[in-house]
């Protein structure tokens, strides 16, 4: 398939019916808690770090006064663990009074005043996976209600202590109630990653019509084993995956875990540009008080970051697997752009891959090229005019390529 062939097979793909409340038309982006901060509610001994709303208040004054928020980087997300055990006399969530005793509305109201959002977490069960009180088919609406009442501009619903029917009820039950609200409440739905991902399970044409966001995949470790683990799954099922994603709804692999304990510095480069040409939500999940220089360059880097958000949300794909151990993946992006990630498995050294656009099926002409990690520019660069890029073990080379 010849690549204008291919982009606008890409496009009509992108255009099909999405969730109806004029959200996420980009992939969202923000600060996570789950993977770094986990279920840490151990506040005396742990002050700093335990799930409270000195953290997130810590993380949004880090977002808004660190060049974070400028860069798209809004939504600051509550996960697990933030709830008291018990609902209200009413039946209502609410939020355990020692470690936010200013409660949700008060949180939410810190986040708007500094330009930002706040995201909340549910689950469409008896029980959180954590063990707090979930949300049964017959909260929905009370939950709903809660949250837009709360000023919550985004739910993640998750999945445990459900079943496949509830599941199949429940995750349109939710989106009704969310729209029903009037308030504008982004949606991410755990339900693929419930039911392996995939059809016939999964219905990823109704799923767009629900929700803007979802997970597919099991959670994502502080690890490179994780990091390729999930690439491999979507890489493996981009056929099913790549048409369901576009403005509004969205793959989510994940959060990103750069600045943690688990990736080098070129590892990190290249979940930042996998991530990107996946379009998929960059949510961190680290801590952003003591976020190394490098890391910070990466995940501030402007020319990625646009990559990912693209506004023709057209999700890219991998091309070839050579037997090197290099993978090329291509994205499509507005105005006849394009970007192409080179990604090395190799765990020796540095590998020297050579190519031509045309043996990547570009169609003829000259490209202005944009190296986005090393900031180098390359003009007129023919269809047919081999080029050579060197990559780090474990590591990437990201072009922008303009006509």
């Amino acid at each position: 398939m010849t690549s204008s062939l291919a982009f606008c097979v890409l496009v009509l793909s992108a255009t099909t019916l999405a969730l109806d409340n004029g959200l996420m038309r980009m992939p969202p982006m923000g600060w996570l808690a789950w993977e770094r901060f986990r279920c840490d509610i151990d506040c005396k001994n742990d002050s700093k770090n335990c799930i409270s709303e000195n953290l997130f208040k810590d993380m949004a004054d880090r977002l808004s006064e660190d060049g974070w928020r400028e860069l798209g980087y809004i939504y600051v997300n509550i996960d697990d663990c933030w709830s008291s055990m018990q609902r209200d006399s009413q039946g209502r969530l609410q939020a355990d009074p020692d470690r936010f005793p200013g409660g949700i509305q008060n949180l939410a109201r810190y986040m708007h005043d500094r330009g930002l959002k706040l995201g909340i977490y549910g689950d469409l069960g008896t029980h959180t996976c954590g063990g707090y009180p979930g949300t049964t088919l017959d909260k929905i609406e009370t939950d709903a209600k809660t949250f837009a009442e709360w000023g919550v501009d985004m739910l993640k619903l998750d999945g445990c202590y459900s079943n496949a029917t509830e599941q199949e009820k429940g995750y349109p039950l939710m989106s009704q109630a969310l729209n029903a609200t009037g308030r504008p409440i982004g949606y991410s739905c755990s339900w693929p990653a419930y039911q392996g991902g995939l059809p016939p399970s999964i219905n990823y044409t109704v799923l767009g019509q629900i929700c803007n966001l979802w997970r597919n995949y099991g959670d994502i470790q502080d690890s490179w084993d994780s990091v390729l683990n999930i690439v491999d799954w979507f890489m493996t099922n981009q056929d099913v995956l790549q048409p369901a994603a576009g403005p509004g709804r969205w793959n989510d692999p994940d959060m990103l875990i750069i600045g943690n304990f688990g990736l080098s510095v070129d590892q990190s480069r290249s979940q930042m540009a996998l991530w990107a040409i996946m379009a998929a939500p960059l949510f961190m999940s680290t801590d952003l008080r003591t976020l190394s220089s490098e890391a910070r360059a990466i995940l501030q880097n402007k020319a990625v970051i646009s990559i990912n958000q693209d506004p023709l949300g057209i999700q890219g794909r991998r091309l070839l697997k050579e037997k090197s151990g290099i993978e090329v993946f291509w994205r499509p992006l507005l105005q006849s752009a394009s970007a192409l990630v080179f990604f090395s498995r190799r765990t020796d050294m540095p590998y020297r891959y050579t190519t031509t656009l045309a043996s990547l099926n570009y169609t003829a002409g000259t490209y202005k090229v944009y190296d986005v990690f090393s900031g180098q520019v390359m003009k007129n660069l023919s269809d047919t005019t081999a080029f050579t890029v060197s990559i780090n073990p474990s590591g990437v080379v990201i072009l922008d390529f303009s006509n």
